[in-house]
């Protein structure tokens, strides 16, 4: 199997009515469906916290989206999101789950965040996803979901770290923008790295 299509956390909490919404993130779901039903194999990544998460402003008693003064790297603290168990965790109810081969649940560690569907944040600890994909002959990679900006972007560029080919489903991705214009420039980053930025009636398995 040379392509996989990975779908990144799309999940309720980033959709409206979420404690961490994109404001697009319910929109993107038939347009991913899609590419699940073209895939033949495909991955959905998951975030999957226990209480009192480092990446929570709430741990810290800290405000939403303040700067992250703990982790020893620059990044922003979040609501409480993405609880184990809660229904924020769950897929959104539109997403075709039951076509994936494997969901991957990330940021599980408490002092430990997870953006990247293949690194922890400290940027050493292994998911264990790399060595998966290669073991079954993947090289190309197409990636969909949330948050362009985070875990899609971290994604992609750990992607291209580990060997694979990488292209963004630009039409079904989804920013954030805690500040505005993070998304295009988190896209221009991604396309600089190396990955292709294509519209879903461009892309093939």
């Amino acid at each position: 199997m040379d392509s996989i299509l990975v779908v990144v956390d799309l999940q309720n909490d980033f959709c409206p009515g979420g404690t961490l919404a994109v404001r697009s993130g319910g929109d993107i779901v038939p347009r991913v469906n899609k590419l699940l039903a073209l895939f033949p194999l495909s991955v959905l990544t998951q975030d999957w916290h226990p209480l009192g998460h480092c990446s929570f402003a709430s741990t810290w008693g800290k405000a939403p989206f303040s700067p992250d003064a703990f982790s020893g790297k620059p990044g922003m603290l979040w609501p409480d999101h993405c609880l184990a168990g809660s229904p924020g965790a769950d897929f959104h109810p539109g997403l075709s789950t039951a076509r994936a081969r494997l969901i991957l649940r990330k940021g599980t560690n408490p002092r430990l965040d997870s953006y990247s569907a293949f690194y922890e944040n400290d940027g050493d600890t292994s998911t264990g996803l790399a060595a998966w994909l290669s073991g079954i002959g993947v090289k190309r990679i197409v990636i969909a979901g949330l948050a362009t900006e985070y875990c899609v972007r971290a994604t992609a560029l750990d992607g291209l770290k580990s060997g694979f080919s990488i292209d963004i489903a630009v039409d079904c991705v989804g920013a954030v923008e805690a500040s505005p214009g993070d998304g295009e420039k988190s896209l221009t980053e991604m396309a600089a790295a190396g990955c292709r930025l294509l519209d879903i009636e461009e892309i093939r398995p």
